[in-house]
């Protein structure tokens, strides 16, 4: 449980995970730039594989998308864009995913994203019992079952890590 001084303030995340009735849990810790899920699993004490991130990718079209993957692996392009039936996937600019998901690079959460997009998730993260992804806001995860990123961002599973 948060302590009254480590109350986070409300982000379109959580915002969004509130009016769904969605159950989570709040994790702010000590954030460092580019440290990735290492720090933040470091952190808070649970694996690197149960941490996800969240990624702002693109297709051939420049269509932006969401991918979730494990903090222990990376995206294979290919691979994801065979799947979604593209010619090609790419990991978009900075700013160009923070103008897509209306986060910060470092803070980004597939939930409530400025631009509507499609979601996908690594397969085998509906397999955990429960995940840690980006709550909005860098130094700032949230816990919550991985079925939620079925029930409230209609993700697609897809096999793509590396």
């Amino acid at each position: 449980m948060l302590s009254k001084k480590e109350h986070v303030s409300e982000t379109p995340a959580t915002q969004l995970l509130r009016k769904r009735g969605a159950v989570f849990s709040e994790h702010p810790y000590a954030y460092e730039e580019h440290g990735g899920t290492s720090v933040s699993s470091r952190e808070l004490g649970v694996e690197e594989h149960e941490v996800v991130k969240t990624l702002i990718m693109q297709d051939e079209h420049a269509k932006p998308m969401v991918v979730l993957m494990h903090g222990d692996k990376t995206v294979s392009t290919k691979n994801l864009a065979r799947q979604i039936a593209c010619k090609s996937v790419e990991p978009c600019k900075p700013e160009v995913a923070q103008r897509h998901s209306g986060y910060m690079i470092g803070g980004t959460s597939p939930f409530g994203t400025k631009k509507a997009m499609p979601v996908y998730v690594e397969a085998s993260i509906l397999d955990l019992e429960k995940i840690y992804l980006n709550g909005g806001r860098r130094g700032y995860l949230i816990g919550i079952a991985p079925a939620l990123l079925l029930d409230i961002l209609s993700a697609k599973a897809v096999s793509c890590a590396l």
